[in-house]
């Protein structure tokens, strides 16, 4: 997501407040809403009006952590209602993101942010996550991993560019591939000498799969069931790296195939920078 203008910072911190809203939020309920969204070092609420507040706050913060707060409003783990009121905070929130050509959007039950496709309403488009070298190196320590992560997500965004549909698809599920296990193995390093549970007995770590690694990041709690289910075509379009399979489903994947698959990986990333 990009900078967002000072007028839509303000127009966003109004929604999140809600003051005088079934969902207002007072000074603490701010502070805790930030270290949710996966802030650090969220700043101390100081008494003054709250929506200035956090204007100031949302000012003074990368635009990756103003995506992060953007979808945890609109998030259903942040409501005791649940989907409703997120959806009723998701139409508030993107009433205020259409000037920007933003959108949040559901993948799964995950808000995620794209830019809007065609007319604001419309089918809304997915690139690689912003600001993915900060975001990784507040989630990974090796800086090793971390550049081959970066190279690959840069390697699947010049080859969706230049129409290199089927390379951009084997990417973007190395690119989950490694940062699913890299988080893994720095959370649970026991997994690194015991190896992962898998259906048919324990599998080495360097030999564990996609699906067995987003299953085993699901039962750790370090992500949502709806973000693991929505990975899937991400991990079945894999498959076609073998050309005779791709030939008998006469799979021909273009720019919105990949776009599909880019929605995936920022309802992930967001699950794992959860605190």
């Amino acid at each position: 997501m990009h900078r967002l203008d000072p007028k839509t910072l303000h127009r966003l911190a109004s929604v999140v407040c809600d003051v005088d809203g079934a969902e207002e939020r007072r000074g603490s309920e701010l502070e805790q809403l930030l270290r949710e969204a996966g802030w650090t070092d969220p700043p101390e609420y100081d008494g003054s009006g709250r929506v200035a507040w956090l204007r100031e706050a949302l000012l003074d913060r990368p635009a990756a952590d103003v995506e992060r707060l953007v979808c945890r409003v609109c998030d259903p783990l942040e409501y005791d209602g649940g989907m409703p009121v997120a959806e009723t905070f998701r139409n508030a929130v993107n009433s205020v993101l259409e000037p920007e050509r933003l959108v949040v959007t559901f993948v799964g039950a995950r808000p995620v942010v794209g830019e809007a496709g065609g007319a604001f309403g419309g089918t809304p488009v997915f690139g690689a996550p912003d600001d993915l070298d900060a975001r990784l190196r507040r989630l990974i320590g090796d800086p090793e991993v971390i550049e081959i992560l970066v190279d690959r997500a840069e390697q699947s965004r010049l080859a969706q560019a230049a129409g290199a549909h089927l390379l951009a698809l084997f990417g973007i599920g190395s690119l989950v591939e490694g940062l699913v296990l890299a988080v893994l193995l720095e959370r649970l390093p026991h997994l690194e000498k015991q190896g992962f549970a898998g259906r048919k007995g324990t599998v080495p770590a360097d030999r564990a799969g996609l699906d067995l690694l987003l299953e085993t990041a699901h039962a750790h709690k370090l992500i949502e069931l709806d973000a693991k289910d929505f990975m899937d075509p991400v991990r079945n379009f894999r498959n076609y790296i073998h050309p005779r399979r791709q030939a008998a489903q006469s799979f021909r994947p273009d720019h919105d195939t990949v776009a599909l698959c880019w929605g995936p990986v920022h309802a992930v990333l967001n699950d794992l920078e959860r605190p």
